[in-house]
C-alpha cells in the first residue's frame, strides 16, 4: 500500500497590481501557513519594491503576463483599477490560476460575463472581493432573513455617503479607469452585502441619476483628503437609483463622495412583510404580543474574529485548496455589476431600463 504523503497543502499565490489593496491582501495572506507569496506585477517599480521587501516576495514584473507564463502561480489577487479586471482576470484563468478580482467585479456587466466564461472554462475558480457579507452584523440581518423571521423582504434602503470624501489618491475620479464614482466605489459594498442578505434575488430594472457639482471644480474646504486632482474628475460626486427585482422586491441606494449632508453614513435598512432590520445598529423590528417590538443583539463577533477582509481572504484560500464554499461566487459578482451598470445607463438615459 502507498504511503499516504502528509505534506500540507500551499496556494502559491500572485498579485497583478501592488498598490493599497494589494497591501492588504498580502497583509493578510502572509500570515497564513498554507499560503506561499510568489510574485507581483505592476507597471510601479517603486510599489512592487516596497511590496517585495515588506512581504519577501521572490519575484516582480513589469508585465503580469509574462509573470503568469514564467512562475504559473495557483491562484492571482488582481488588485488593479477597475478598468482592467477583466482583461488581468482573464489571462489569470486561461493560465490555469484560481481568481479573487476585487470589487467592482468589472466596468461593465459584459465584461463580466467574460470573466465567469473564461474561468468555466479553465475550471479556475473565480471569486469577487465583497468582504462586507462576512461582517457579524450582516451575518446576524441574514440569519434572520433565512429563518424566515421577516417573511417575505420586500424593500431595502441602502446609504453609502460621505460628506466631504473624495480620494486624493490612485484614478478614483477617472471615468475611464474606474467606470463611475461613489456608486462603482463604495456603493457596491453596501449594495453587494444588501442584496446578499436578501437572497441574491434577480434584477429586472433599473432607474437612477448622477449629480457631479464638487468633484471637478478647486475647493479649500477643510477636509480629511483635500487637494484631490479636480482638474481630471470626470465621476460623479452622487448618485441615486432603484432596482427592481424578479420577486417584487425594491432596493434604494444612494451614494456620494461629495454631498450636503449632516455625517457620513454607512448603513443599510429592510423592510419585510413580517419584521425589519437595520445593520448599524444591527437590529430588527417587529410586534409582539401586541407590541411593536425593537431587539438587538446582546454581542456579536468582534475584534480580530469577525475582521471581514481576513474571513474573505481565509475563505478564497480554503476554496481554492480545499473545495470550501465561497459566500461571494462570480455570479453574485455579474448581479451586482447589472445592477450598477442599470444605474448608470438610467441616468445616462433619463429613463428606467430593463436588465438582463
Amino acid at each position: 500500500m502507498a504511503k499516504r504523503s502528509t505534506k500540507k497543502k500551499s496556494l502559491r499565490v500572485a498579485f497583478i497590481g501592488s498598490g493599497g489593496i494589494a497591501g492588504a491582501h498580502m497583509r493578510y495572506l502572509s500570515k497564513m501557513d498554507d499560503v506561499e507569496m510568489v510574485a507581483v506585477a505592476d507597471i510601479s517599480k517603486p510599489s512592487m519594491a516596497q511590496r517585495q521587501e515588506e512581504f519577501g516576495i521572490e519575484s516582480a514584473f513589469t508585465d503580469y503576463r509574462k509573470m503568469l507564463r514564467d512562475v504559473k502561480p495557483d491562484a492571482v489577487s488582481v488588485c488593479t483599477p477597475n478598468g482592467l479586471h477583466a482583461v488581468a482576470s482573464i489571462a489569470a484563468s486561461k493560465a490555469g490560476a484560481h481568481v479573487l478580482v476585487e470589487k467592482p467585479m468589472a466596468m461593465t456587466a459584459a465584461e463580466a460575463q467574460k470573466m465567469i466564461t473564461a474561468a468555466k472554462t479553465a475550471r479556475r475558480k473565480l471569486v469577487i472581493g465583497f468582504q462586507y457579507r462576512y461582517d457579524a452584523k450582516t451575518k446576524f440581518i441574514k440569519d434572520a432573513v433565512d429563518a424566515g423571521r421577516m417573511g417575505k423582504v420586500v424593500y431595502g434602503r441602502i446609504q453609502a455617503l460621505r460628506r466631504r470624501g473624495i480620494p486624493n489618491w490612485g484614478v478614483f475620479g477617472r471615468k475611464d479607469l474606474q467606470g463611475g464614482g461613489p456608486l462603482i466605489d463604495i456603493g457596491v459594498h453596501a449594495l453587494e452585502m444588501t442584496h446578499f442578505v436578501m437572497g441574491s434575488p434577480k434584477p429586472v430594472a433599473a432607474s437612477g441619476s448622477i449629480f457631479t457639482y464638487m468633484g471637478n471644480k478647486k475647493s479649500d474646504v477643510v477636509s480629511q483628503w483635500p487637494n484631490w486632482d479636480y482638474k481630471n474628475y470626470t465621476v460623479e460626486d452622487l448618485a441615486v437609483g432603484q432596482i427592481r427585482f424578479d420577486n417584487g422586491a425594491v432596493i434604494s441606494i444612494e451614494a456620494s463622495f461629495a454631498a450636503h449632508i449632516e455625517e457620513n453614513v454607512w448603513n443599510f435598512t429592510l423592510m419585510g412583510e413580517k419584521a425589519g432590520a437595520s445593520w448599524d445598529p444591527p437590529g430588527l423590528f417587529s410586534d409582539d404580543g401586541g407590541y411593536m417590538m425593537n431587539s438587538q443583539p446582546n454581542w456579536l463577533p468582534s475584534g480580530a474574529n469577525a475582521d471581514a477582509f481576513g474571513m474573505k481572504m481565509r475563505n478564497f484560500v480554503e476554496h481554492c485548496l480545499y473545495n470550501t464554499p465561497t459566500l461571494a461566487p462570480a455570479e453574485h459578482g455579474l448581479m451586482v455589476q447589472k445592477m450598477l451598470d442599470g444605474i448608470y445607463a438610467s441616468a445616462e438615459k433619463g429613463r428606467e431600463v430593463a436588465i438582463r
